[in-house]
């Protein structure tokens, strides 16, 4: 098929990604996603577009060369957001190697085949890599990450991401592909994998079991709602610069600590528990290696260069998705079964 305005989304059956389709679809764009349908992306995310005329859904994997070429023979693409990525830290240091295939040699193998498909300075197509804050580092008590930010990962995961950023760019000033990076803060909302920080607590919550903490708690990180997140990337896609990097945050900065008991104190709201009964459930545990301190977002550039904002009333937002993970215990069952 050839549709003169196809849009790919790697990843679109993961977290993120799917937000984003269910946007794309609104607008009217024409999306075929592209998931290998590992533990973190499944078909379920994406029941609201299911038999719509402008959906198509490509199983296959970006660390696959084969996959990818056959992708590019099915489809002419306008716009690539590539979303499809190993995203956590923990699996990363336990098994760096899969990290490496997917995040590296995977953005690679479609920055090929956009090469091939015409993605340069003369076309008007782009290629939009959806990157992570943590490919920064970590800060101390004040300042923020912005788009001139000195990269310094501490994770595997980290590495990974600032090695597919680094090679977009590379294809940017080599071919003369049109490109744009995002780099995102921590992201919250529905259909988040269950291994995540709010979700993991929700859970525990649901089951009574203990809620891990890392170390004592003091970790601080910039929370994004995703459907900010993906309204970000839609109207980066329409009016960002070409060649440029964005960074998207939303100006919600929380230590893990506080956070977690934030959870607790909406959560026995929501299931009418006396406030903080819940609290008994924290267990501190073992830090996790090379633990960035904190991460924040100056988000200037994106604000003062297109006409998006953070939206969300933070406390709002969380409680609805607290709300969502309790009504919608049949989903989170169904993607964690073996």
């Amino acid at each position: 098929m050839n549709y003169s305005n196809t849009i790919l989304v790697t990843g679109g059956a993961g977290f993120i990604g799917s937000h984003l389709v269910k946007l794309l679809i609104e607008k009217g764009e024409h999306v075929v996603v592209f998931d290998a349908l590992t533990y973190a992306g499944h078909l379920e995310n994406l029941v609201e577009v299911k038999g719509h005329p402008s959906f198509q859904f490509v199983k296959g994997d970006v660390s696959s060369k084969e996959d990818c070429a056959e992708l590019f023979r099915q489809f002419n693409f306008n716009c690539i957001f590539h979303l499809a990525a190993e995203s956590h830290v923990d699996r990363s240091i336990q098994g760096p190697l899969a990290f490496v295939h997917t995040n590296v040699l995977g953005t690679v193998h479609l920055l090929e085949e956009a090469r091939k498909q015409g993605f340069d300075g003369h076309s008007k197509k782009l290629f939009f890599h959806v990157s992570t804050d943590e490919v920064f580092g970590t800060l101390g008590s004040d300042g923020k990450f912005s788009e001139t930010t000195a990269y310094s990962p501490h994770s595997p995961y980290s590495a990974s991401k600032a090695s597919s950023d680094h090679f977009v760019r590379a294809y940017a000033d080599t071919y003369d592909m049109p490109v744009m990076i995002s780099n995102c803060s921590n992201n919250f909302g529905t259909h988040q994998f269950p291994e995540k920080l709010i979700p993991v607590v929700v859970n525990s919550l649901l089951n009574q079991k203990p809620i891990p903490v890392y170390g004592k708690g003091v970790n601080v990180r910039d929370w994004l709602w995703v459907e900010d997140h993906v309204q970000a990337l839609y109207i980066l896609w329409k009016e960002g610069k070409p060649g440029e990097t964005y960074c998207i945050g939303g100006n919600n900065e929380w230590n893990n600590l506080d956070l977690v008991h934030l959870i607790i104190e909406l959560f026995d709201e929501l299931k009418g528990n006396a406030l903080g009964t819940s609290t008994q459930l924290i267990s501190f545990v073992t830090d996790r290696l090379g633990h960035d301190l904190r991460y924040a977002i100056d988000n200037s550039k994106i604000t003062s260069e297109t006409s998006w904002l953070p939206t969300v009333d933070f406390r709002e937002k969380l409680k609805s998705t607290i709300q969502w993970y309790i009504e919608n215990q049949e989903w989170v069952n169904s993607v964690t079964k073996p």
